[in-house]
Parts: structure tokens; C-alpha cells; sequence
């Protein structure tokens, strides 16, 4: 398992993982496609935000390996603004390649791309 350096463990203050420490023996959660419905918590849209700023400012619009990135925090990501970037893709790796579609994100996130 790659493990990302320079990335953030979790959003400063709070108990938000964006990093885990070490790979599951039983192998790694697999990602799935979590909905974000309106009524989420302030608290979770900012660490949304916070986690695609940190994937933007490590990988911009580069294929990353999904390494020691958290398989929840990824999810609530997955297949919208962060897609698989090979074919065909194992949601249960943690060698799978994944990259950001910036126009999604950027329609998602514009706070993190206005700076």
C-alpha cells in the first residue's frame, strides 16, 4: 500500500479521516458510490471540501494511486468527482488509479477552486 507523504491524516480540529495508517489484512474496503443528499451536516460538506482540496493540491488532474487514502471519505467522491482512471477498475485495491474530472469538481467544490 503507497503510502501518500504530504497528505493530510484528517481535517485539523475534528475526527474526519482522510488517511488511514496501515492496509487491512482482509484486503481493502472497497469504494462505492456514496449519495450526499441536501440535508448533510455543515461539518461534513467542509470536510467534502477539504478532502478534494488535498487531493487537488497533491494530484491535480494526474492519475493517483488510491494507496492509504480513506475508503470512506474516497466514497463520498466516488464516481463523481473522482473517477477510475483504468479499465478495468478494482474497487477493492489499493493499487487501483483513480483521478480527479476537474469540471465535476469544480462544479461541486467551487470554493476550493476559486483561491
Amino acid at each position: 500500500m503507497l503510502k501518500h507523504r504530504g497528505f493530510p491524516g484528517r481535517l485539523p480540529g475534528t475526527d474526519f479521516q482522510f488517511t488511514i495508517r496501515r492496509p487491512n489484512p482482509k484486503g481493502a474496503t472497497p469504494l462505492v458510490r456514496r449519495e450526499r443528499y441536501a440535508d448533510r451536516r455543515p461539518a461534513d460538506r467542509r470536510a467534502d471540501a477539504a478532502f478534494m482540496a488535498a487531493l487537488w493540491t497533491q494530484f491535480g488532474d494526474q492519475p493517483f494511486e488510491r494507496g492509504n487514502l480513506d475508503a470512506g471519505r474516497l466514497s463520498w467522491l466516488f464516481e463523481r468527482e473522482v473517477v477510475p482512471a483504468e479499465d478495468p477498475f478494482d474497487p477493492t485495491s489499493y493499487d487501483a488509479l483513480l483521478v480527479i474530472d476537474g469540471a465535476a469538481a469544480r462544479a461541486a467544490f467551487p470554493e476550493v477552486f476559486t483561491a
